[in-house]
């Protein structure tokens, strides 16, 4: 039997919705890091059934580092601007403009394949799963860049 402790652990966790979480323990047998896998795996089935919608909206993210020296600007697109608006998905947008910043990533493909800097468990192709996962709509990095100063 899966507890209500344990689900509320894996969606504080995973961001997921409470459903989505249940049933990824139960498939588990209640062990959370299968969960987990089952949720990660479950995220680009989702991610790959979404890859024909149009990317109608989204958020720009800026990040100076402290130093003042480096400089990002990432664009994160989505279906609609409902989802463009919501805080959690401009906080996704602006982790991915500190890590273009720490990483200096030279095209989109490079940049998804890198461990994130904040959890390097995950890719920011993980990252983006994950969004795809808890919005319910196709996302996608769309441009972005970095300056420095040296």
């Amino acid at each position: 039997m899966i507890t209500t402790e344990e689900i509320k652990s894996l969606r504080d966790e995973t961001g997921l919705s409470v459903m989505q979480c249940k049933k990824a323990l139960e498939e588990a047998g209640g062990d959370k890091e299968k969960a987990l896998a089952i949720l990660k795996k479950e995220g680009v089935s989702i991610a790959a059934k979404k890859s024909g919608r149009t990317l109608g909206a989204g958020t720009v993210a800026a990040y100076i580092h402290a130093s003042g020296t480096v400089g990002t600007i990432v664009e994160l697109l989505c279906e609609t601007d409902f989802v463009g608006k919501n805080p959690e998905f401009k906080a996704i947008a602006y982790d991915i403009a500190m890590h273009v910043a720490a990483m200096k990533p030279e095209n989109t493909e490079e940049l998804l394949d890198q461990a994130f800097i904040k959890d390097p468990t995950k890719t920011i192709s993980d990252l983006v799963n994950g969004a795809i996962q808890k919005f319910g709509e196709r996302t996608e990095i769309g441009r972005f860049s970095c300056l420095s100063i040296n």
